[in-house]
């Protein structure tokens, strides 16, 4: 009788998949806050998580608050990121991240509050939470690379846009991007031309890949973005 195992790789602690699985398995133990944060200092990764009742993202924000604990502000062990991310800061790969005393990792996440905050009509920071892991810089693209094959997050992978800055005066000709077409309120995107594709696009494909999210099931490629905001490994970018 064959081995079972015969014709498999031994295992490799060092793989970069593996890697990768263990510092987003880091961050998933740490504890979960309100947003924002208590501030902090040093680079490393985060998630946001979806606890409202916003229609479009109800059963993403339903996965989350399953089986919850109190002392978890309603993100239980089936939580599923909205959308996952990295400060990197530069100085933390050389030294002790105990000792960095930049808040690069908390000042990105307090960006994102001003980008809920001006999606008044559709989203409340008081329905987001936030897990964050301080990291050296070497293991950050590992670790975001794990989060986003892990969970396919619907903001970085289906609605692109939500990382995005003000382009800048003299650059406004670009289209707005699928996440301000969801989420009007920016004033910054609101001076780029609209999208070719209506919200009503985008908002079928959320609702088809958060189906597939939580059935646990592969999202179909065709409701990928064309630029998936996926790091290539070791990039310190």
């Amino acid at each position: 009788m064959a081995n079972a195992h015969e014709g498999h790789e031994p295992y490799n602690p060092l793989d970069e998949e593996n890697l990768a699985r263990g510092v987003a398995d880091a961050l998933e133990r740490q504890p979960v806050h309100r947003l924002p944060p208590p501030s902090f200092t040093g680079a490393g990764l985060y998630a946001l998580y979806y606890v409202g009742d916003f229609e479009l993202y109800a059963p993403l924000s339903e996965q989350c608050r399953r089986q919850a604990k109190p002392e978890d502000l309603d993100i239980g062990p089936e939580a599923v990121p909205i959308y996952v991310g990295k400060a990197a800061a530069g100085a933390s790969r050389h030294g002790n991240v105990q000792k960095v005393k930049d808040k690069t990792l908390f000042l990105r996440i307090s960006k994102h509050l001003r980008s809920i905050e001006a999606a008044q009509d559709t989203l409340k920071i008081s329905d987001f939470r936030v897990r964050y892991l301080r990291v050296r810089d070497i293991w950050i693209p590992l670790g975001e690379y794990g989060l986003l094959q892990r969970y396919t997050p619907i903001w970085n992978k289906i609605l692109d846009g939500f990382g995005n800055n003000d382009p800048g005066k003299g650059r406004y000709d670009q289209a707005r991007s699928p996440w301000d077409t969801v989420h009007p309120g920016r004033s910054w995107a609101e001076k780029l031309n609209s999208h070719p594709q209506s919200a009503d696009v985008f908002e079928d494909r959320i609702r088809r890949a958060i189906t597939a999210i939580i059935q646990h099931q592969p999202v179909p490629n065709s409701l990928l973005t064309d630029t998936p905001d996926e790091p290539a490994l070791f990039s310190l970018d």
